[in-house]
């Protein structure tokens, strides 16, 4: 495994967990830093906050791009694979979109139900296609 790719991991595993604690978006990033026996790299760190400042355009755009599907009903480790695929896609230079999109549906291959790669794939793809006309 890449160390980007961990750095998805340990970025949705933060996210997820806030979320399912009830904290504010990224709530546990600070308290995550501090644990010696699972570091948080910076890549990591960059997608936790990315997603954090952009998450009200990022949930934007998944919404209107997600068909029959609200937020809410999405598996949590869907919407926040979509809010990170959809924040690399969107405001990462450096990963290109197809990566960004790879990556988010084999965290949702890995992670979620049987369904989630194919949703995955096809709202993130939907974004790339979508990319230039955004704005972010």
């Amino acid at each position: 495994m890449s160390a980007r790719t961990k750095s998805r991991k340990r970025a949705l595993d933060i996210l997820f967990e806030s979320e399912a604690q009830n904290l504010p978006p990224g709530g546990t990033l600070a308290e995550r830093r501090k644990d010696a026996e699972y570091p948080v790299n910076e890549y990591a760190v960059l997608l936790v906050e990315g997603v954090v400042a952009h998450r009200d355009r990022l949930d934007e755009i998944i919404t209107e791009n997600a068909k029959d599907w609200t937020l809410d009903r999405m598996p949590a480790v869907d919407r926040n694979l979509l809010r990170i695929g959809a924040f690399e896609i969107l405001y990462v230079e450096d990963v290109p979109d197809v990566v960004a999109v790879s990556e988010a549906v084999n965290l949702a291959s890995e992670l979620s139900t049987d369904e989630s790669p194919s949703f995955v794939n096809g709202l993130l793809s939907r974004i790339v296609e979508l990319k230039p006309s955004l704005t972010v």
